[in-house]
Order: structure tokens, then sequence, then C-alpha cells
């Protein structure tokens, strides 16, 4: 990972996807299959005082469109990412800043590219955890599609 890697992604974000800058959506990890994303509390808080089950659920699809994203860019590939369906586990409140990190399986993965190549289209789910600190606080299960396939310049 590259603070270069790091910048790109968030200025991406801040001009493609306006609503985590609203959000104050922080890059702050992208490994060659991670990437994990901030938030503060403030812009995400709901009547609890505690972070809105719909900015939580936002944030941790956003980490694992971007992980998605960077990987098909490392790929050499652009293709249009959209999530198909999800499934958020809000197993504690969120009581502060938290982070959502998306994580790729490998044998997942390579199938997808293949898939991708092949068909021009493919799918593959992909699990992003809340955390609030060093503190598990729910998970996200996506499945995301891959729609055409060109290599990038």
């Amino acid at each position: 990972m590259s603070n270069n890697d790091l910048k790109l992604l968030q200025d991406y974000l801040s001009r493609h996807i306006p609503l985590s800058s609203a959000m104050g959506v922080q890059v702050a990890e992208v490994g060659a299959r991670r990437v994990c994303l901030w938030a503060p509390l403030a812009p995400n808080i709901n009547h609890r005082e505690t972070v809105f089950g719909g900015s939580a659920s936002a944030v941790a699809i956003l980490a694992a469109w971007s992980l998605l994203h960077v990987s098909l860019q490392r790929e050499g590939l652009v293709s249009r990412v959209v999530i198909q369906r999800n499934t958020v586990a809000y197993d504690k409140p969120i009581i502060g800043d938290f982070q959502a990190c998306a994580e790729l399986d490998t044998g997942q993965w390579q199938h997808f590219l293949a898939m991708l190549k092949r068909r021009k289209k493919a799918r593959i789910t992909v699990t992003a955890q809340l955390m609030c600190g060093a503190e598990l606080v729910g998970a996200l299960q996506g499945d995301f599609v891959a729609l055409g396939m060109a290599a990038s310049s």
C-alpha cells in the first residue's frame, strides 16, 4: 500500500460518490486484497447517539465496492461494478468512529476474473467487517456484479 493508492481512491470516491464526502469517509487502508474505510460518528449519528444503520451499511458497501474497483484496476481491467444484494448483521451498537474493512478471497477472486474475461460479466460475494475501535460490531455480505470489460489505458 502506498500513500498514492490511498490518495487515488480518496479522490475517486470524493469525485464520483459524493455521499462518501458527506459522511466523512476516509480511506484508511488499501492493500493487495483489502480495503478499509473510516468514518466519524458525528455526520452518521442517529437519535440514540450511535451510528445510523444506513450509514454503517453504506460505508460497508462502499468498502466492498472500493476493494473490487481497486482490484480490477490492478488487473488492468475496467468494468462497471454494481451491488446486486446485501445483508448486514448489526451485532452491537456503533458508539463512535468506525471502520469497514473488506477482504477478497483469493480463490473466489480468480474465479470471478476468469468469468469476467470469458463472459464479460461476473458475480462475486464480498464481506466487509464493521469495527468500532478494536471491537467487531457487525458485518456486511454483499453480492456484486461486474458488467462489461475493457483493458485500462
